[in-house]
């Protein structure tokens, strides 16, 4: 069996790879080594337990509010003695984060392969998202194999030189995790406190959007329901310290605004898919609210998922409040405008990625 190590550490990759990892591991072909770098902890460890997936080695990089320098170079220097002991074939990487950059980049120095997942995807701004865009062109400019999410992710590595050959749509493997989670009987204490209520499902984390960003946006929100009555907002808050702060500063007078700490992947997309609206920053959420067919607010100037507004389930709308709530408004008086929105689309995928990546890597190995 070829050796693959397969390295990530957040919880949006753990949801992504894990689907994966099972694939792999299935196919009999493969010795598969999960490492995690525990970049993030317990929010990690709850999605590695939903898909069964026991890591191998686990770096146990996290600190208290550690830095990109301490990320890089925590991963960088603890990689490496995983690289010279596994000695692996090839070693899989996902989308933009630092521990894959660093994974990616550890590799690069030890000559060995890196297969890239979720590759191409661009905003061409070195800042918006900040660190991931410079991330994700740092790993496909020395990835072997690169795993294309669509059309346009593979036009956008052809027009940056990478060889036709080693570039392969197979959607994202974010789709195949629904497999795993939605559940058509979902109930907890979150839809109970929702009851006939419309649901607007609120995410915003990213660095960029940190300060008068951030400010902006909750300041939308709080006028929303104020006008809004038949509106409540569920809001899982980022465990970022400086967020948790001010959310609770912000909301801990507004009644129809839930702050719930962050929620396992199968409370958030059993949510996702009742929401009437969603508003978020996320990366990952944009494609998957695009294949429920959830009307999405994008929280940001750009976006590497233009895919989704060219399908019309997202709309990006910046932060500035006016504009977030003239957005609102609009799809919740104009039925005709939330009705073109309320339409789902397999362009990120229709849940069979690992199933794709995993042929099309077994069939390399052979052919080598």
């Amino acid at each position: 069996m070829e050796k693959v190590l397969v390295v990530f550490g957040t919880r949006p990759e753990a949801i992504k790879m894990c689907p994966l990892v099972n694939k792999l591991k299935q196919s009999g072909f493969f010795k598969v080594v999960v490492c995690v770098s525990g970049q993030h902890r317990e929010m990690l460890d709850q999605v590695l337990e939903i898909f069964d997936v026991i890591p191998d080695i686990d770096l146990d990089i996290m600190k208290e509010k550690q830095s990109l320098f301490q990320i890089t170079t925590n991963v960088l220097n603890k990689i490496e003695t995983v690289l010279d002991r596994e000695r692996p074939k090839f070693v899989i990487v996902h989308g933009d984060t630092t521990t894959a950059y660093a994974t990616a980049l550890a590799c690069f120095y030890k000559r060995i392969r890196v297969v890239h997942v979720e590759a191409g995807l661009r905003t061409y701004n070195s800042f918006n998202p900040y660190p991931e865009e410079f991330n994700r062109q740092s790993i496909d400019s020395i990835s072997d194999i690169l795993f294309a999410p669509t059309e346009e992710a593979q036009n956008n590595l052809i027009k940056e030189g990478k060889q036709a050959e080693n570039i392969y749509i197979t959607g994202n493997t974010g789709i195949d995790a629904f497999k795993y989670t939605l559940k058509e009987d979902y109930a907890n204490e979150i839809t109970d406190w929702i009851g006939d209520s419309k649901l607007i499902l609120f995410t915003m984390h990213r660095r960029e959007n940190l300060g008068k960003s951030l400010e902006s946006a909750f300041g939308a929100l709080r006028s929303i329901v104020s006008n809004r009555s038949e509106i409540k907002i569920v809001y899982p808050v980022h465990r970022n310290p400086q967020i948790i702060a001010f959310a609770e500063e912000c909301f801990n007078d507004v009644r129809n605004i839930k702050l719930v700490d962050p929620l396992s992947v199968v409370d958030f997309h059993n949510l996702m898919s009742r929401a009437y609206l969603i508003m978020t920053d996320s990366g990952g959420v944009q494609e998957e609210a695009t294949f429920l067919g959830i009307p999405t607010l994008v929280l940001r100037d750009f976006t590497e998922r233009p895919e989704g507004v060219k399908a019309g389930t997202l709309k990006v709308v910046g932060t500035d409040n006016i504009q977030v709530e003239k957005a609102v408004y609009n799809l919740l008086d104009n039925d005709d405008d939330y009705q073109f929105m309320r339409k789902r689309s397999t362009v990120y995928g229709n849940g069979n990625a690992g199933e794709m990546i995993v042929d099309i890597l077994r069939k390399r190995m052979v052919e080598e």
